[in-house]
């Protein structure tokens, strides 16, 4: 089976996860992280989902699947115990049309969805095809340990620095050439280090500006407090 790996703007687009367990909660977070207005359907919700209910971050409807449940969503999550309630959540969304994802089927997706590394506005998917979600999540942990949150700060950086090329640099092709000299740098491994001086004569060399004239927040980086690292799945 042949996958296209895209990134889908999420942002208020409404889904339904149908479960309450784990895997059900994994996939309601993701879909929260992403923006989207989530919908969860189950008798019972474990613990992270019925604290995300209690929150108001999600709307439960505390009962089982039931036909035309589907009905006015863009995506759909299948993770329930029952093969019956799968097969009958799948036979709707292909009736509807709606994109669907059942747990640990992959014959009965629409969509897969990958194991990410997440370091700020860098997003690294990892998939098997669904030939070993463990395996994918094995490769996750080991670029997790590759790539430091430098790789965040580095983002936040050359972000600013292509706002600030387009006020001040009128040509195209002088901002492209500039923004790609400083991402070939060794601008993350001066963030990596911490080495503040290093990264302000990198950016005056490329650009003609430094962090100050970037406005761009580094929060406590340089001081070199410990950062969390948001894991992917």
């Amino acid at each position: 089976m042949g996958y296209l790996p895209i990134y889908v703007a999420m942002d208020g687009l409404p889904c339904v996860v149908v479960g309450g367990g784990a895997i059900a909660a994994r996939k309601a977070a993701q879909l929260l992280a992403a923006g989207a207005i989530v919908t969860v359907i189950s008798p019972r919700l474990g613990p992270e989902l019925a604290a995300m209910a209690q929150a108001a971050a999600i709307v439960h409807h505390a009962r089982k699947f039931a036909p035309g449940d589907l009905r006015g969503f863009d995506f759909a999550f299948a993770a329930t115990d029952d093969d019956g309630a799968q097969r009958e959540i799948f036979s709707e969304a292909r009736v509807l049309g709606v994109m669907l994802n059942v747990a640990d089927a992959p014959e009965l997706c629409d969509f897969i969805v990958p194991a990410i590394v997440r370091r700020g506005d860098l997003q690294i998917a990892v998939s098997t095809s669904g030939a070993s979600p463990a395996i994918a999540a094995r490769v996750r942990r080991e670029l997790e340990e590759r790539l430091g949150y430098e790789y965040a700060i580095t983002l936040r950086l050359m972000r600013a620095a292509r706002a600030y090329l387009f006020a001040n640099d009128p040509g195209l092709d002088s901002r492209a050439k500039k923004l790609t000299a400083l991402a070939e740098s060794n601008l993350i491994e001066r963030l990596r280090d911490k080495d503040r001086a290093g990264v302000e004569r990198l950016l005056t060399a490329y650009l003609g500006a430094g962090l100050d004239a970037l406005a761009v927040d580094t929060g406590d980086w340089f001081q070199g407090a410990p950062h969390a690292v948001a894991r992917g799945r």
